[in-house]
């Protein structure tokens, strides 16, 4: 359980959240993840999923509202897919969420694809309406085997379907690709299958975080047993290199993560040559730069995401 107690304050929150979400308030109206069954994620493995009562959410939207009064200007509802909730109820958190904090700009919300291919257009609609304005879906990868493989849940169509549900409900969707995934062998197959993906959903951004092996994960295992080579720094950019090139989006590109070797931005299509120079010249410092090389492999190490 994660609680802030402190000076009399008891307020449940989500131990997960987007970096975009950094200055947002954050509300937790599901512990734990419904799936969790992603090869590569450590998130949520000491937590039982469940509905938080409604009473309780509102008890900490109360208390929000005590501490911060209408300094929010956004929300970020946790944990890792709220849209498991029945829509009437998830309206009503809303309905109470804007009622609190009526100056609020941004409410978003991770949310899992086929949770949303199984949601009615008519239900997407009513919570988009009641004020929830984006979703965080994890693609990963677009290519079918690689999906397979890290047990994500959702084939490449499902993640298609249910991204197109939320745009057509009025959503702004942010799509995150795993750069690594496919570890040194499969950066192929991964660049071109997400590529067709997302040039299918032309979702609002395009978030790239880069694997990092997490202990006690099924994806660690494998690492350590040897039937999983990680990508190099040079595969991974020759990875985003690739995808960057088969895009055909309008898409913001965002490579907002401590995880990731070098700061790739842009919006698509107009920004692409910059985008992929910012690589080459990553790799070019590879050819000729050791300690930049094992700065970039020391982030294999990172615990905390």
């Amino acid at each position: 359980m994660f609680r802030l107690i402190r000076s009399g304050v008891d307020y449940d929150y989500p131990p997960y959240r987007p970096p975009s979400e950094a200055q947002s308030l954050l509300l937790r109206i599901t512990r734990g993840c419904p799936w969790n069954r992603c090869t590569f994620c450590s998130m949520y493995k000491d937590v039982r999923f469940e509905k938080r009562p409604l009473k309780e959410i509102i008890q900490d939207i109360e208390t929000a509202y005590r501490i911060y009064g209408s300094q929010p200007r956004s929300i970020f509802i946790g944990d890792s897919n709220s849209l498991v909730l029945a829509p009437r109820l998830f309206e009503k958190i809303l309905r109470e969420l804007y009622r609190h904090f009526p100056s609020v700009e941004r409410v978003t919300s991770y949310a899992r694809a086929r949770t949303l291919c199984d949601k009615s257009i008519d239900d997407l609609r009513l919570i988009r309406e009641a004020g929830l304005t984006r979703l965080h879906i994890g693609l990963e990868t677009g290519d079918p085997q690689l999906l397979k493989e890290i047990r994500k849940g959702a084939t490449p169509e499902q993640m298609v379907k249910g991204a197109a549900k939320a745009k057509e409900a009025g959503f702004e969707v942010s799509l995150y690709v795993l750069a690594g995934v496919g570890g040194e062998t499969g950066w192929r197959q991964h660049a071109e299958g997400t590529a067709n993906v997302l040039n299918k959903v032309d979702p609002h951004f395009i978030r790239i975080r880069t694997y990092v092996p997490a202990p006690h994960t099924p994806l660690w295992d494998r690492i350590q047993e040897g039937s999983f080579e990680l990508a190099s720094p040079e595969t991974v950019f020759r990875k985003q290199s690739r995808l960057i090139q088969r895009l055909e989006v309008s898409s913001q590109y965002l490579s907002d993560h401590i995880s990731n070797y070098a700061p790739v931005y842009g919006k698509l299509p107009e920004d692409r040559a910059e985008m992929l120079r910012t690589i080459e010249s990553a790799l070019e410092i590879l050819k000729n730069d050791s300690s930049y090389h094992d700065s970039l492999v020391n982030k294999r190490n990172l615990r905390r995401l």
